[in-house]
């Protein structure tokens, strides 16, 4: 069993990828905790800080699908290292507006921005380079991998933002994220993939991307599961930007209280991760994203209805 549900790191190259991605991703759970609680100490304000999350997330919903067209036809090992650079220069730049005292939540807006747009190239990058590094077969397994490393993360970073920030502050929480992009930067400059065909086009990118959408749309189970996803994402996901006001005002709780929440919210997603890693087919997993995504919605509204939750509602002033 254990051999089947790790099967995908025999595979050298996904070996250094996974290893340097589980240290950066830990920095960068914390960085996404320090930075809700940050701006929720210089505002206040549960407007602003849905406003820093919205701006974090929108540019990958603009620019995710033109990020994957450029990734088709680019050294997608040498696309990652530009972003994970730029990122890690993002992440010294708060760090250093954050230690000095002088950061301003439109600031944070900014940086939060700019970090969407690299993602937004970073992301459907760094997911089709995981063909090129396991192949075809070991695709299903790798992916369920990736997500037990992020969720994996997602239980320690937060964990361990919540008792930096209660103890010295955000901007350690941020250069701390900073430096883990040394350990993903090196993995990739490690990894060795044969040179791939890139085919040559005279179509631009966004052409490339509005194709993608039209295939989505002609192709039934592709449609309903991003649809699925959409509507979940934009109803049910923006859960954690209210933590740090559920956090303080409800729970009294401060920055360690809204570590251990976010924390919590990984552990089940590690465990669903890790059982999907065991599969060796993907027969039968339409059940199982209706039964899960009927399972959130069921916690997202029982959440809504909890009398703590009520009155925090009720002592919100934008």
């Amino acid at each position: 069993m254990a051999g089947a549900t790790f099967r995908a790191l025999r595979h050298r190259n996904f070996r250094l990828f996974f290893g340097g991605q589980l240290v950066s991703l830990v920095g960068t759970w914390m960085q996404s905790v320090a930075q809700s609680w940050l701006v929720y100490r210089l505002t206040g304000s549960p407007l602003l800080l849905g406003l820093v999350g919205f701006a974090s997330q929108a540019p990958i919903f603009f620019l995710a699908t033109v990020g994957g067209a450029v990734a088709d036809r680019r050294s997608r090992r040498d696309l990652l290292l530009v972003t994970q650079a730029i990122s890690m220069l993002l992440a010294f730049v708060l760090a250093a507006l954050t230690l000095t005292g002088v950061v301003r939540a439109w600031e944070v807006f900014v940086l939060a921005a700019s970090l969407g747009v690299v993602n937004a190239f970073d992301i459907p990058t760094r997911q089709a380079f995981v063909v090129e590094m396991v192949g075809r077969q070991d695709l299903p397994n790798a992916i369920a991998l990736n997500s037990s490393m992020f969720n994996g993360a997602r239980i320690l970073g937060p964990s361990v933002a919540g008792v930096l920030v209660a103890a010295i502050g955000e901007g350690w929480c941020f250069f701390v994220n900073g430096v883990s992009f040394v350990a993903v930067i090196a993995a990739l400059a490690a990894i060795r993939v044969p040179a791939r065909e890139i085919a040559v086009t005279t179509s631009r990118a966004v052409a490339h991307a509005a194709e993608g959408f039209r295939f989505v749309w002609r192709t039934t189970p592709v449609r309903a599961i991003l649809l699925l996803l959409a509507v979940t994402s934009i109803t049910g996901m923006p859960y954690a930007v209210l933590m740090p006001i559920f956090a303080d005002r409800v729970l009294h709780a401060g920055p360690r209280g809204l570590g251990m929440l976010m924390g919590a919210s990984g552990v089940g997603a590690l465990a669903g991760a890790l059982a999907l890693a065991s599969r060796e087919s993907i027969r039968g997993l339409g059940r199982w994203v209706a039964v899960s995504a009927a399972t959130f919605a069921l916690s997202v509204s029982s959440a809504a209805f909890s009398s703590a939750t009520v009155a925090m509602i009720s002592s919100l002033k934008l």
